[in-house]
């Protein structure tokens, strides 16, 4: 595919990482950290990781990078809540006995608890809070000098994506490792089918289909479930995932794996525009995210890709990718052969049973530190969440919004100085029609 010839938006990608450099980081201090980085190091070197975030996937990504290399040891840890933390040290201990150095003065609690593991002494940090913190998270590792391991979303809102792109350039800079938690682009079996589709396998892109169709990742309880005098910071952490400032919409937050395998095959290029529908079938309680949006991304030369997001129990299931060009299709998650193209070139992945890509996303950060050749996934991580933003703007707002809208959007959904004890009115779920995008 050439990329000319089918992806030319008003606003490059080149003017995104310009402006996005540049862009003011909505108010977020970070904490002032002149720890020197590792850039790179020796075998023998030991190297220091802390977690931030300890829920399930904070948990599995220390476990993968435990087992990443031979020579780490995992010695601090962060979460909000003290319950998380422990269940997760308690487990990590027992797979590890001999590589979680976890003191008690090493455990950090609350909503600075992120501060303290960064300037613990470690030397590789991995972000796995919910995505509202993101932001604010990436850039003080950034600027404390230390190589990340971020899971996926990087924000929720575009102010968010530009002070991660931001921190991002600032790694490359400094030659720190950014591997990013969009595992499909670790997986040896995609990265073929990729590398055939990028030469011209399926000929030219014509449009692109890609299904999210899923059960609620974690149902919202009922209001009258919250403990008495928890506050209302507290509640919508602890739920995180039923809020767009924390999560972004499951469509961010989730199907954003489809939105980043769209961008994948065309090159990282961006769409010029794009529209949607959405909303909210199933009562939410208190909660104010869709369960249901499809999003129709506009490219050059009429190219179009639909990306496809449900949320609902008992609905048909789908996780599946259809490429379609000129000569062929390819198909990523059929029951049959997961990974194949038809057409003129068919071809279906008949190599060895790819290993885990969740672990191969730590064996190369881990070996790109030790080489002195760090990874840095910034400029595409970033841009692939932007796509899955775009169209959530799209859905909640029933507007078209283009490239440039998005690049340039100035709607803040994650608040300023967070604290236990603030109020934080939850807000109305978007209504299409009449909800307005910054």
């Amino acid at each position: 595919m050439n990329e000319k010839s089918i992806l030319n938006p008003p606003t490059s990608r080149r003017e995104f990482l310009r402006t996005s450099s540049s862009a003011a980081l909505g108010g977020m201090v970070a904490a002032n950290l002149t720890i020197a980085p590792k850039s790179s190091a020796a075998d023998g070197d030991t190297l220091k990781i802390g977690l931030v975030g300890c829920g399930g996937r904070g948990s599995g990504a220390a476990s993968q990078a435990l087992r990443a290399d031979k020579n780490v040891v995992l010695t601090a840890m962060a979460d909000a809540f003290s319950d998380a933390l422990h269940r997760s040290l308690n487990t990590l201990k027992s797979q590890f006995p001999d590589k979680v150095k976890v003191e008690p003065d090493q455990c950090f609690v609350g909503l600075d608890a992120y501060q303290k593991v960064i300037a613990s002494g470690v030397d590789v940090v991995l972000l796995a809070t919910p995505p509202g913190f993101r932001p604010l998270h990436f850039k003080t590792a950034v600027d404390a000098g230390k190589h990340i391991f971020c899971e996926k979303p990087m924000a929720t809102d575009v102010p968010g994506i530009r002070a991660v792109m931001a921190a991002a350039e600032e790694a490359k800079k400094k030659k720190l490792a950014v591997v990013a938690g969009f595992c499909w682009r670790y997986d040896s079996a995609r990265r073929e089918l990729f590398k055939r589709i990028h030469g011209g396998a399926i000929g030219d892109l014509r449009a692109l289909y890609h299904t999210y169709y899923t059960g609620p990742v974690k149902p919202m309880p009922p209001a009258n479930k919250r403990p008495a005098g928890m506050g209302d910071v507290e509640w919508q952490v602890r739920n995180w995932y039923n809020f767009s400032w924390l999560s972004g919409d499951g469509y961010v937050e989730q199907a954003v794996h489809s939105v980043d395998k769209l961008a994948w095959a065309t090159k990282d290029l961006p769409p010029l525009r794009c529209t949607a529908v959405g909303g909210r079938q199933i009562p939410n309680n208190e909660g104010n995210i869709f369960d249901h949006i499809e999003v129709n991304y506009e490219f050059a030369n009429g190219v179009r890709g639909f990306v496809v997001h449900r949320q609902i129990t008992n609905c048909y299931g789908e996780n599946r990718d259809y490429i379609m060009g000129t000569k062929g299709i390819a198909n990523i998650g059929g029951r049959r052969r997961p990974v194949e193209i038809t057409g003129e070139a068919s071809w279906s992945y008949e190599g060895p049973t790819p290993p885990d890509m969740y672990q191969v996303e730590h064996n190369e950060l881990f070996a790109s530190i030790r080489s002195g050749n760090p990874i840095n996934d910034g400029a595409w991580m970033c841009q692939s969440t932007l796509l899955g933003i775009m169209g959530r703007l799209a859905a909640y707002t029933g507007q078209e919004i283009t490239w440039e809208q998005a690049v340039k959007s100035q709607e803040k959904l994650v608040p300023d100085n967070l604290d236990w004890n603030m109020s934080l009115p939850i807000t109305p779920i978007p209504m299409p029609g009449r909800t307005k995008s910054a």
